[in-house]
């Protein structure tokens, strides 16, 4: 696998052939907190003049290694090359040009200039706070909590239906991720706003042990079965961890609703 100085070099070398105005990086090799292993990612921003030019031929991808796997996206007025190569190592390069570089950094919560000697990013920052989280408002919570107990009809009634991607879609995508954000706010009225990471990957850094297992015990959705039973505990720890943070907080809470959706469920799935 090539190292990080080799694989530096050569994003340098090819933007030193295709004649790029500027190189920078985000993602988590530019975050010193970010755990250091083989899976991280480059990403890397070239910013261009003629972004027409260099996406009617790609042939010059082919100086960072041969590929196991990529894809290609538009993105606003930027382009997006995915590459995951046989040495392991992953480049996720932006084509952006200059005219819009804003729009990039828009999209980006941190970054390193890596070389830029006309200036262009001296007029824009980056968001470092981006994947920050801070103390739940009241509004906030109770919309967080109307829609877990809301959307947790829908996998009822998918289970009910025997459809499972149906269901785990609603219960992962929509339910579990509103639990998560009740907890990320419950560290956040301890500790001020904090570091959560995309996608929650820091929450867990601020929980205990305890809670994480407690959490990851809900993610098996492997049978009909499991599904139901992860609902079930799901629907109880949510009821709990937003009755905590409703009595800390001093927000409302509407325990009946949360109650009736918990018996609905039980009564709809008797079989489980």
């Amino acid at each position: 696998m090539r190292t990080e100085p080799q694989m530096l070099d050569l994003i340098f070398q090819t933007a030193k052939v295709l004649q790029v105005n500027a190189v920078a990086m985000s993602g988590s090799r530019t975050n010193p907190k970010a755990p250091k292993d083989e899976f991280q990612d480059y990403d890397v921003i070239y910013v261009v003049d003629d972004l027409d030019n260099l996406t009617s031929d790609l042939s010059w991808l082919d100086q960072f290694g041969t590929r196991i796997i990529e894809q290609h996206n538009v993105l606003g007025n930027r382009r997006l090359y995915l590459m995951l190569f046989e040495d392991g190592n992953r480049i996720d390069l932006t084509l952006c040009p200059t005219e819009y570089i804003q729009e990039w950094v828009d999209s980006e919560a941190d970054y390193t200039v890596l070389k830029d000697e006309k200036g262009l990013f001296v007029p824009y920052s980056p968001n470092p706070q981006r994947y920050w989280t801070s103390s739940a408002s009241a509004i906030e919570f109770d919309k967080a909590c109307n829609e877990f107990w809301w959307v947790s009809a829908y996998v009822v009634k998918g289970i009910c239906r025997k459809q499972v991607f149906y269901a785990t879609d609603h219960f992962y995508g929509i339910c579990q991720q509103e639990l998560l954000k009740i907890s990320a706010w419950q560290v956040a009225s301890d500790r001020g706003a904090v570091d959560i990471g995309k996608n929650y990957k820091y929450l867990f850094n601020y929980l205990s042990a305890e809670k994480e297992k407690e959490f990851s015990a809900l993610l098996d959705f492997s049978s009909l079965d499991k599904i139901t039973q992860s609902l079930l505990a799901t629907m109880e720890f949510f009821h709990q961890e937003a009755q905590y943070l409703a009595n800390k907080m001093g927000f409302e809470y509407d325990r009946e609703v949360a109650e009736k959706m918990v018996k609905y469920a039980e009564e709809k799935l008797p079989d489980y």
